[in-house]
């Protein structure tokens, strides 16, 4: 009986055995999902924003309208582009002076390519500074009249690097509902308390900043100089007043207006007759009339010195290479030289809205400068007239929900020197067609 027992007790104890060397080692191979993990968090197709994206693509294919997005861009895009082999004409490029294909721009880009090769290989204060860096940042600040100027390889890094570097959590961001997505991740990086206003509306700043100043150290106010969704501008002289006497930084984002807004292109301070040492910081970007890629700082020598030294998206990021530097420096030379290539933007502009506003369209507060929406009200109609217009050969991209309202889903138009009265007139009659047709 007791032999039994043994015999049994080894039986056991070898299939136990066994079984651990079936199983696999948990400490050495865990299982991919972790015990009790759901899916949802392990895959990426099962991730919220994958599944969005997903549903906007099968809506598109019920409605029988194609992705807007992503058009192939055969050439230049200016005035006309080149679009599945057709010429169309084009209203959805930031190239509002035609400079992108200017001999002059183009040809500072490739003397650029030849001389400095193309890459700088480094972070500027490592090894990668060139002279045409130093020569773009002091264009820059001899024409915005300020001490300095310090150029970015992002636009909208420059938002988020120096947004995040000079904020803090004792400090509070205030900006306008209307603001570029860069400011708003700059002031999450930063950890400053945010609140925004409503839409060009000073007197809502005044009442934030009369009710929350003095519980921060630094208070910074950030607004655009022309809204590229809505084509308005803010009352630069009205915001200086109120910052100022709030004891508040203001930064203006000029992505849009410098180069576009006043009588030589110098933008929202220009425009609204406001001395530039009024704004404590100026912002814009390299990529719109300025033919390259990149965005600016410019302001006090104090302020870009800091920049230079301490912005992570400045400091820890490549050099600009000088073949995108070489075409901003020519860019900003042939906007002074051919100042009626401003003129012919503004004319064009004005005409487009006026045209837009006789045939009823709804252009809501646009000053009709570069940027004209016509607002349609429905996303899919937005998607289906943009879609429609493409077979008339006119590209104009759909602005949907949920980057707007779904009430203020439109179809926005960017104007370009080039652009005719014909062609604007062409644009609105189609416009018009083919609204009817889905309307009635």
């Amino acid at each position: 009986m007791s032999q039994s027992r043994e015999t049994l007790k080894q039986r056991l104890l070898q299939q136990a055995r066994q079984r651990r060397q079936d199983r696999p080692d948990e400490s050495q191979t865990p299982s991919p999902a972790g015990p009790g993990v759901d899916e949802r968090f392990t895959r990426f197709d099962r991730h919220p924003g994958y599944q969005q994206l997903k549903m906007m693509r099968e809506g598109g294919q019920r409605l029988g309208i194609p992705d807007p997005f992503f058009k192939v861009h055969e050439g230049t895009a200016g005035a006309t582009t080149t679009i599945a082999g057709r010429e169309r004409l084009n209203f959805a490029s930031y190239n509002y002076l035609s400079l992108a294909h200017h001999p002059r721009v183009v040809q500072a880009g490739i003397d650029a390519l030849n001389r400095y090769g193309s890459s700088v290989s480094a972070s500027r204060p490592v090894s990668g500074e060139r002279p045409i860096h130093q020569a773009l940042e002091r264009s820059l600040a001899d024409t915005y009249e300020v001490e300095e100027a310090v150029v970015f390889v992002s636009g909208h890094a420059t938002n988020v690097s120096t947004l995040g570097y000079l904020l803090g959590p004792k400090d509070l961001l205030l900006h306008d509902e209307y603001i570029h997505n860069s400011t708003v991740v700059g002031a999450q990086l930063s950890g400053a308390r945010r609140m925004s206003f409503s839409h060009n509306d000073p007197e809502a700043l005044d009442a934030l900043l009369a009710r929350h100043r003095h519980q921060f150290e630094r208070v910074l106010v950030v607004i655009e100089g022309l809204y590229s969704m809505d084509g308005d501008a803010p009352d630069l002289g009205r915001f200086v007043e109120i910052k100022s006497r709030h004891q508040a930084w203001l930064m203006v984002d000029e992505a849009h207006s410098f180069a576009v807004l006043g009588e030589r292109g110098l933008g929202l301070r220009e425009h609204c007759n406001v001395p530039s040492t009024d704004v404590d910081i100026w912002m814009g970007t390299l990529s719109k009339t300025m033919s390259g890629c990149g965005g600016y700082i410019a302001g006090c020598r104090e302020l870009i010195e800091m920049l230079r030294y301490f912005a992570p998206g400045f400091l820890y990021s490549v050099g600009m290479p000088a073949q995108v530097a070489g075409p901003s420096l020519a860019a900003l030379a042939v906007m002074k030289d051919e100042p009626e290539r401003l003129h012919r933007l503004h004319a064009i502009s004005g005409y487009f809205l006026e045209q837009a506003k006789a045939r009823g369209f709804d252009v809501g507060d646009s000053i009709g400068v570069a940027v004209v929406p016509i607002i349609v009200g429905s996303s899919v109609l937005a998607a289906g007239l943009s879609d429609a217009l493409l077979s008339h050969d006119i590209n104009v991209q759909p602005i949907l929900h949920p980057a707007v309202p779904e009430k203020s889903a439109r179809l926005r138009f960017f104007l370009n020197c080039d652009h005719t009265r014909l062609q604007v007139d062409h644009v609105l009659n189609a416009l018009e067609t083919e609204w009817q047709a889905r309307t009635q």
